[in-house]
């Protein structure tokens, strides 16, 4: 398993980058975020593309791919925090400058869209990166989770995370225990990255997946990608995160039913119910960092993501 290069931690008075490297987030949610930041001692720069849009996007590609760039080059930058997902993060991946990123590592928080990102620069940058709520979709709500708030400390110094029921019920489909590299996020994007040169390697691996807006026979879909790809076969293990209904779901069939489908008796352990993904609290987690899923004891354990 190659380690990934670990981004230096931050400081109480570092400047951070915000980018939206999706759809365009509302001006106003941004700005309401932005005390949040303050709030631990943290000056910003917005990118030059925040507030443009280009049909559903926020901005052309090339805004956005440049917006990206300058962040990463700027050596005033100690991490890019993104405004919010969406679409269009994956339209641009083969343009991105890897090399660069790798020579200047620091911080990367997002998720969602953002998987796309993540998985690249995983895979091209050898860096690891954070699984974390964005500003203007998450930070900027009345429900933002104090939780949610409490671990952007993982940020500021290496702390190892310990996930178990104290912070939400676990259901284990398949039971045992696996250590791997943690990798995944949105499962539209792991699945739709099958087949091109931006799918990660997933032996070994432990995958975290969730999703939203998504209805059981499409979540049934995108597992059968997985598993008709082999990627299934090749992960150690599987964290289940948090799964949305749309709103207009009809509630005869639900998610439990597909994950028992494809899961139950599958021989590695498969962890479901982490408050990951579009939920409040929302369990930042670094992704590339080795992990430990312990389906028996209903606990992950995930190794600090910061030097």
């Amino acid at each position: 398993m190659t380690e990934l290069i670990r981004p230096e931690r931050l400081k109480r008075g570092d400047t951070v980058g915000i980018i939206a490297p999706s759809s365009p987030p509302k001006t106003e949610q941004l700005t309401r975020s932005l005390a949040f930041l303050e709030s631990l001692g943290l000056n910003w720069k917005i990118g030059k593309a925040v507030g443009k849009k280009e049909r559903y996007l926020g901005g052309t590609d090339q805004e956005r791919l440049d917006d990206l760039h300058a962040m990463f080059r700027d050596p005033e930058v100690k991490g890019i925090i993104c405004a919010r997902g969406g679409y269009g993060s994956a339209r641009y991946l083969e343009k991105i400058d890897y090399q660069m990123i790798k020579e200047n590592p620091k911080i990367f928080w997002g998720y969602s869209d953002i998987t796309a990102l993540h998985q690249a620069i995983h895979m091209y940058s050898d860096m690891v990166t954070f699984h974390g709520p964005m500003l203007e979709s998450d930070v900027a709500k009345d429900d933002f989770d104090p939780l949610s708030a409490k671990l952007f400390e993982q940020l500021f110094q290496p702390l190892e995370l310990h996930y178990d029921e104290s912070v939400s019920p676990l259901t284990a489909y398949s039971g045992g225990s696996a250590r791997g590299q943690l990798i995944g996020g949105n499962l539209s994007l792991i699945a739709s990255s099958i087949g091109t040169k931006f799918a990660p390697s997933f032996d070994g691996k432990l995958l975290l997946i969730e999703d939203t807006d998504e209805e059981p026979y499409r979540v049934d879909s995108m597992l059968t990608q997985l598993r008709q790809s082999g990627v299934l076969e090749r992960v150690a293990g599987i964290a289940i995160g948090d799964f949305k209904y749309p709103k207009n779901h009809k509630g005869d069939f639900f998610y439990e039913e597909v994950f028992r489908d494809f899961f139950e008796g599958f021989g590695k352990p498969v962890l479901s119910g982490f408050r990951i993904g579009h939920c409040q609290p929302h369990f930042a987690v670094p992704l590339g960092v080795e992990a430990y899923l312990d389906a028996d004891a209903k606990t992950l354990t995930i190794l600090p993501g910061v030097e």
